[in-house]
Order: structure tokens, then sequence, then C-alpha cells
């Protein structure tokens, strides 16, 4: 294996000026710190990171959570483009990621055990239950924790643009003349609730009536769920003329249902999803819906982790608010 001790005989150096140079100190010029930058890389160096993490008080590691109870887990959509981008940026600012659970092995540890026990720097809150104690244990304790779609009061937060995404979605519907429009919404969260005040909000705002069996509950990214509140929709003696899904992969209930029952879409039945996955765009008719910035958020949420890492005396709480777009899709009929 080569050591420091190598590369400082092979340079004419002393180890502690390999040190700097390889730690980016600004005390060693610049051809200097190339030249043995250069030397360890022919050689074969690799840094020791437990060494290095001793040295910096750094283990350059981030903790990743992510809990879903309906059992998609990182292989949906959204949520993978969301946590490729957190690896990227990390990986883009020299830090590695982990994935944080409850459990490891025969060991039973909260989430922040775990981090504890990974020598975690900081921890991305990708998904889950705020609401849990271990959560809010994490989230209050003195691991630098970023959450996303949620904010605590000692956390930085990145949001999706929840009300103005429904707000979105409703006026563009209207637009095509509906004033039936039904909402099948996903657990209740603070993306559930905003979503769905956003909804009554901008219906309120445009003159179109919501009555409450217009409005039914369903659990996100579970098509089954969405597949039973689409049928109890059809059995109203005044069906909608559209009905917008949580997500666009709970939408694959909905049309597996509306098929059973003989509607096409968009000719006897108005659809649009959420989220924006690449899915939504492969399949015939094109799904409308809106595309939350999933990449920008895993992004931010990285950037504003790694910088209460690094520069904890100057660091401040942030909130940033992540726009999406509308996807206009081809399963919205124009009945105005």
């Amino acid at each position: 294996m080569v050591t420091i001790t190598d590369i400082a005989n092979a340079c004419g150096v002393s180890r502690a000026t390999v040190s700097k140079a390889l730690n980016g100190a600004p005390d060693v010029s610049r051809e200097t710190a190339d030249r043995i930058r250069e030397t360890a890389a022919s050689l074969g160096y690799l840094p020791n990171a437990t060494a290095r993490a001793l040295k910096l008080g750094r283990s350059y590691n981030i903790g990743v959570l992510f809990s879903d109870e309906t059992g998609g887990g990182i292989s949906h959509e959204y949520f993978s483009r969301i946590l490729e981008s957190v690896k990227a940026e990390s990986e883009r600012l020299g830090y590695d990621i982990t994935f944080i659970s409850k459990d490891l092995g025969r060991m039973s540890m909260d989430y922040y055990e775990h981090a504890k026990y990974r020598s975690c720097d900081g921890v991305v809150i990708a998904s889950a239950d705020f609401q849990d104690p271990a959560i809010v244990r994490l989230a209050a304790s003195e691991i630098p924790t970023v959450t996303l779609d949620y904010s605590f009061d000692n956390c930085s937060s990145i949001l999706s643009d929840n009300v103005r995404g429904m707000e979105a979605l409703v006026r563009f519907v209207h637009g095509k003349g509906h004033r039936r429009i039904a909402f099948i919404h996903g657990e209740i969260t603070s993306v559930t609730q905003k979503r769905l005040a956003s909804f009554r909000r901008t219906c309120a705002e445009l003159g179109v009536p919501v009555p409450a069996e217009y409005i039914r509950p369903a659990v996100y990214h579970d098509p089954r769920s969405s597949g039973l509140a689409t049928r109890a929709l059809l059995a109203l003696p005044d069906r909608p003329t559209c009905i917008l899904f949580p997500d666009d992969l709970s939408f694959l209930g909905g049309m597996s249902e509306l098929e059973k029952h003989g509607l096409a879409i968009p000719k006897d039945m108005s659809v649009a999803g959420y989220d924006g996955i690449p899915l939504s765009q492969v399949l015939r008719p094109r799904l409308t819906t809106y595309r939350q910035g999933a990449e920008r958020m895993g992004a931010e949420a990285a950037r504003l982790l790694i910088e209460q890492i690094e520069q904890p005396d100057t660091w401040i709480p942030q909130q940033i608010t992540v726009e999406g777009e509308l996807l206009e899709g081809n399963t919205v009929a124009d009945i105005g």
C-alpha cells in the first residue's frame, strides 16, 4: 500500500507538505501541489478514510432516510429521481451516502442511533412519517438534517410547490370546460393538506362547486386504492367529468377501473395525474399531469445539508420551494 511517506520520498518534500497538498491547504504552491497530486495518482495512492475522518472530524458520509409504507421503495420513479440527484450532488461535493433504517441485522436501533453508528455527518430525510417519534428525535438532534416536503423549526427543508401545482391543474381543467371535478387524494400529510386546500380554494375562486362525495381518500402510489376510489365516483348518480389522481402511478388503478366500465379516456372521462414521472408521458393517451422538480429538490437538499455540515457557525435554517410545470397531455377533453 502506497503511503504519504512514499509520495514524500518520490517528490523530495516532507510528509507534512504532502498532507497539506492532498488536503488542499493554501500554504503549498500550486505547482508543488499539482506535482504531489500527480505523483500520488501515478503511484496508486488511496487516502485512508478512517484517518481522514479522525483528522478532520468529519466522515464525509451522508445518511439518506427513505421510508415508504406502500412497499414501492426507491423503485418509484419520482423518489428515485430525487435520490439519484441527492447522490450525484453529494458525490460532486465529496461525500458518500448511506441509507438509514431503524434496524440493522439483529441490532434494533432508531434512526438517530443508526446515523450515529454509521458516523453520518448529516441526514437527508426524503420520505417518512414525520410524526414518528424516531423521526422527531433525529430532526431535533445535533446531527444536521434536511427534510423534503416537511418543515421542522430547526431544520432546512426543500418543498415542492404543491399549492401552485394543484392550482395549475384545476385551472387547466376548468379552462377545458369542466365544472364537475373530483379529487382523489393520498394519506393525510402536510403535502395532502396543501393540495386539498389549494383544490378547494381554486374551485371556489372559479365558482366551481365541490360536493363532499367528489373528494375521495386513497393511498399515494397505490393503484388499487385509487381504483376503488374511482369505482365509488363512477357509482354516483351525478358522476364527475374529470378526476384528479394523487399521483401518476395511482392513476393506473383508475385507468383500469374506467376500462372495466367500458369508459374511454378522455371521450367518456377526463383524468389528470401528479408528479410527472416518465411513465406518464409514454402512456397512450399521454397523461396530463404536473411534473415536480425532483432533480432540483434532491440537489438542493444535498447542497443545503453539506453547507450546514461545513459551515456550522454561520448556518441558518432555510426553506426552499421548488416549482414544477404543467404537462398538457391528451387525457382532458375540451367540453367547453
